[in-house]
């Protein structure tokens, strides 16, 4: 009884801090896309990639991602699948789409690591999202010989349906227009990263937001944030709390909830499904 009243209680003091607080900054990780309905192995790992996992044995969508595929016709097959389900398809469960309710007109901004843009799917201004570590609907030079990314939902939806056999046609491969390298994923898995001028923007947009609103009634907002890379979200969040008495810090997540003793009593806890605990809100 005391741990349903006590999971109440901080879903009303959540409540409140979204509607008193001065401005809203929104981290959000892999545990907030889970929670929406992207599940990188089981039911939808077997449906998707079932060829693969027969061929090499993957366990899930990510070991895939990293293998040496013996032709680039190949690996494209699987990317393309890959990023045509966690980019393109609407699977949203209504989780960014509540999320996008309950702050939409707050003043607010998100950062986040996850790099399948269901934020701008679900409403949420493309000039208040810094996606740190890439886009799956972004390419670049594999070199890279330049600072640039480029589009590939055309591309991508071509490959989707017209591979066969786990292989795309030849003519489909991506090739940079620069140096004629293959083109590979901007997503953040080594130094060969493109921070190109919207990923630099955005990270400006991100940093006057922090510093014009210095010292306001501030809701760090933290979602589905692991400890695969705490020094992006999580332990900035903790320390801007810290440093501002008028700051909560609310970590929702699925385990992994915690927070120092300095900031415990500005800390809001709550363990559990994040899509749950959006619609008690």
């Amino acid at each position: 009884m005391n741990i349903t009243r006590n999971y109440s209680d901080k879903i009303e003091r959540l409540k409140k801090e979204i509607q008193t607080a001065d401005c809203i900054i929104i981290g959000a990780g892999a545990g907030l896309s889970t929670a929406a309905g992207f599940t990188y192995s089981g039911e939808r790992m077997k449906k998707y990639f079932a060829d693969f996992v027969e061929k090499y044995g993957f366990k899930d969508m990510y070991s895939g991602g990293f293998y040496p595929f013996p032709t680039l016709e190949e690996q494209w097959a699987y990317w393309s699948r890959y990023i045509y389900i966690n980019r393109y398809m609407d699977i949203d469960n209504g989780t960014y789409k509540r999320l996008f309710e309950l702050v939409k007109d707050k003043d607010y901004f998100v950062l986040t690591t996850n790099v399948d843009h269901q934020f701008q799917k679900a409403g949420f201004d493309k000039k208040r999202l810094f996606y740190t570590q890439g886009d799956y609907g972004l390419w670049q030079c594999s070199e890279p010989c330049h600072q640039k990314t480029y589009d590939n939902e055309e591309t991508v939806r071509a490959m989707f349906e017209t591979q066969k056999d786990m292989r795309v046609p030849s003519e489909l491969v991506p090739h940079c227009p620069v140096c004629g390298k293959p083109m590979s994923m901007n997503l953040r898995a080594d130094d060969t990263f493109v921070e190109d001028e919207g990923w630099h923007d955005a990270a400006e947009r991100y940093n006057n937001f922090i510093r014009t609103r210095n010292g306001q009634h501030i809701l760090f907002m933290e979602l589905g944030v692991g400890m695969n890379t705490p020094v992006i979200i999580k332990i900035p969040f903790m320390k801007m709390t810290a440093q501002n008495p008028k700051a909560v810090y609310a970590c929702l997540n699925y385990g992994e909830v915690f927070a120092p003793d300095e900031i415990a009593g500005q800390s809001i806890l709550i363990n559990g499904d994040i899509h749950d605990i959006l619609s008690e809100i």
